[in-house]
């Protein structure tokens, strides 16, 4: 699994939170990433089950304190 120069996300995972931080949504992500809209929800699923949190906006928060993602 290619985890990047990072911790605990895909490249992938990363990529879809990057996005989600810019506000876009389900089905931006999914056209930009040429990738399903429920592959898109996957990845964030997977990512709150990474991180033991409940939501999206949780999950974003974690994410920045940890520096896996920059806002």
């Amino acid at each position: 699994m290619d985890r990047g120069s990072r911790g605990m996300l895909t490249k992938r995972e990363r990529e879809v939170f990057e996005l989600l931080v810019q506000d876009k949504t389900t089905k931006e992500i999914a056209a930009q990433l040429f990738i399903s809209e429920k592959t898109v929800r996957n990845h964030i699923s997977n990512t709150m089950q990474k991180l033991g949190v409940k939501g999206r906006s949780q999950a974003v928060i974690e994410l920045i304190k940890l520096g896996e993602i920059k806002i």
